[in-house]
């Protein structure tokens, strides 16, 4: 445990960022799973539409890496572009 005043409000930090991080990360699987598991191109086109956004702002704010954002959307946009 931590001793100093500074570590223990560090710690407080940590797992409120860690608590908000993992519902964002939650989100944006749930996400992902409703592109993947549409059927016609145009029930993925808005539901990729959403998690573009998404990914987006996760990366922007360092939930995820910028890369990693980027190489989801882009497995998930040649996803829809095989839809028929």
């Amino acid at each position: 445990m931590p001793r100093h005043k500074s570590a223990i409000k560090r710690v407080r930090q940590y797992s409120r960022r860690a608590e908000g991080n993992k519902t964002r990360l939650s989100k944006v699987k749930t996400l992902v799973k409703k592109v993947r598991s549409s059927k016609s191109k145009e029930e993925a086109g808005v539901a990729l539409k959403n998690a573009v956004k998404y990914l987006d702002q996760l990366g922007a704010k360092g939930t995820i890496h910028k890369n990693n954002a980027s190489n989801q959307k882009s497995r998930l946009t040649k996803f829809v572009n095989k839809l028929k």
